[in-house]
């Protein structure tokens, strides 16, 4: 019995010191800034970067650190990553996560295709399934991986002011899926409520819908008329890169994903 609890003990001592070691890792990780060459590197194919306050970019660089130790970069159709690709896409991803407690944890693979890539769409109606083969920009499976094409996600990140950007689309999903499930309700920021949330979603989600079936113009790309989900992730494209725009057409929508992510772009200059 003595040899039994005294095996418990050190099952228990090396468990809690492995959870010990990773928090300094990890603390270690974020505190450390990139190197030059890094920076260099972000800013040049980031260009929204050069638009954070300083205070935000110094956080950008650890999370960054963070990323690039968590996440392996796989390169499909004989793609070659490189640390351009590597840098770029990690830094679009932190700039969501920049100045909050959000953090990728399911996240282990990004795979990266050279260009837009064919993937299986199911669906279901009723007892129903139909296959259909179509062809994607980005892709984000709950709990991992996201599957990325680089030349779009090179050009996303290009031209910051166009509302558009794969990899900021397909990471909402990831923020949205660490609820438990893709639907469009994320895990809400302190001081959020689910019930103001679902109000205002819920509310320009259908209005949304109409305008995109009536033809209008929409700053929210006609994508999100997909369900929930995406509208979620399309309207995070347009907070990041078009902030004055939504805020202007959609003021709640801004304001709630303002609080969920603890950043106001509309401030960036």
């Amino acid at each position: 019995m003595l040899i039994f609890f005294a095996i418990l003990l050190l099952v228990a001592g090396g468990m809690g010191y492995y959870f010990w070691s990773r928090k300094q890792a990890r603390a270690t990780l974020l505190a450390t800034p990139l190197s030059e060459h890094q920076r260099a590197v972000i800013e040049a194919m980031v260009p929204i970067v050069k638009r954070l306050p300083p205070d935000l970019r110094d956080r950008l660089q650890g999370k960054v650190n963070l990323f690039l130790d968590q996440v392996d970069f796989i390169g499909c159709d004989d793609l070659e990553v490189t640390e351009e690709m590597q840098l770029s896409i990690a830094a679009q991803a932190c700039i969501l996560v920049v100045n909050s407690d959000m953090w990728y944890d399911n996240l282990t693979t990004i795979l990266i295709y050279p260009n837009a890539f064919k993937s299986q769409q199911r669906r279901h109606s009723g007892y129903v399934v139909t296959e259909q083969e179509i062809v994607r920009t980005g892709e984000s499976w709950d709990r991992g991986p996201v599957i990325l094409s680089w030349a779009h996600s090179k050009q996303g990140a290009r031209d910051d002011h166009d509302g558009h950007n794969v990899v900021f689309h397909e990471f909402a999903h990831q923020i949205d899926d660490l609820s438990g499930g893709t639907n469009g309700v994320p895990l809400l920021a302190e001081g959020q409520t689910f019930a103001e949330w679902e109000r205002v979603f819920l509310t320009a989600f259908e209005a949304h819908v109409h305008a995109v079936e009536s033809g209008r113009r929409t700053v929210i790309d006609p994508y999100g008329a997909e369900g929930h989900e995406e509208f979620f992730a399309v309207s995070v494209e347009v907070f990041f890169e078009r902030p004055q725009a939504l805020k202007h057409e959609n003021p709640e929508v801004y304001e709630q994903l303002s609080k969920l992510f603890r950043l106001d772009p509309v401030a960036w200059v």
